[in-house]
């Protein structure tokens, strides 16, 4: 582990990075170039203290799964994430492995989506970036621990102290077919990936947890995330119906939803309001 070079690696990157870049308000009394620390550790799920000790060189080497998590929250580049892991006196993961790092190519094509909810999917239903209306429609995602950002521990695993977010399925049906949709989604990157330890992990936690997910696991075929439409029940602005379109990235093994809806309706201009209204949640009521 380079303590000194690390440290060096860690503030030059937080210090490019716009909030804006990563789903976050800039605000106006803003004195730091890019991202406060704080920001970082918030994104990362990880201390603003444990943060300060590696910016400052010292401290514990940081796990493997930390140094993942700073990464996909500083936006590297591909070569900017394996240096960022040989810095900490590690390999980055390898072949086999699934893909948690979005390439900037995808970053910057998320940022064209000021007026849409628009998020990044891993082969295991992790969201892996986001925009500022996804953070509008779904419930702020920064808000939550890295591990809780997966679609398949908020639908099967909820918290015992329920988180503000949407939820999906306006009727008992359409939530099991959100179920079974990403259950067959899992079992298809359970195929691809069968050494993964990180989805393994899930895996075992989800059917530890969940009997729900339990008998799906056991009755549901491999499948894949479609296009197609769903109801997603806004707090404030009541059942929204969207149309869910599903971008390949097929070189990372990724996806990008976006969330549209038909000019005109009630729901285009629930979206409209969306941009006003920001991350402004009410008090915690469900879990997705």
């Amino acid at each position: 582990m380079n303590r000194g070079e690390l440290a060096a690696f860690l503030r030059r990157s937080r210090e490019r990075v716009r909030p804006e870049q990563v789903g976050l308000t800039a605000g106006s009394r803003r004195r730091t170039p890019g991202l406060r620390r704080e920001e970082v550790a918030l994104l990362a799920g990880i201390s603003v203290d444990y943060v300060v000790r590696l910016e400052q060189g010292r401290g514990p080497a940081p796990s493997a799964s930390v140094i993942g998590a700073l990464a996909r929250a500083l936006r590297l580049e591909p070569a900017e994430h394996d240096a960022l892991f040989y810095l900490a006196g590690m390999s980055p993961p390898g072949p086999g492995s699934i893909r948690m790092q979005v390439r900037p190519s995808v970053l910057r094509l998320l940022d064209r989506f000021h007026d849409l909810p628009v998020i990044v999917l891993s082969a295991k239903g992790d969201v892996l970036a986001w925009n500022a209306m996804s953070s509008a429609l779904h419930g702020d995602w920064a808000a939550l621990a890295p591990a809780r950002r997966n679609l398949l521990r908020l639908r099967f695993l909820p918290e015992p102290t329920p988180e503000a977010r949407s939820s999906v399925g306006a009727s008992p049906a359409e939530a099991a077919d959100a179920d079974a949709l990403v259950v067959a989604s899992l079992r298809a990157a359970a195929a691809r990936y069968p050494d993964d330890p990180a989805l393994r992990s899930l895996i075992a936690e989800l059917l530890a947890g969940s009997v729900r997910f339990a008998g799906l696991w056991e009755s549901t075929f491999a499948g894949f995330m479609r296009s197609h439409a769903k109801t997603v029940i806004h707090p404030e602005l009541g059942p929204l119906r969207l149309e869910c379109d599903t971008l390949e990235i097929p070189d990372d093994d990724q996806q990008l939803i976006v969330y549209s809806a038909a000019p005109g309706t009630r729901e285009a201009e629930a979206l409209e309001l969306l941009r006003v209204i920001g991350t402004q949640w009410p008090a915690p009521s469900s879990a997705e």
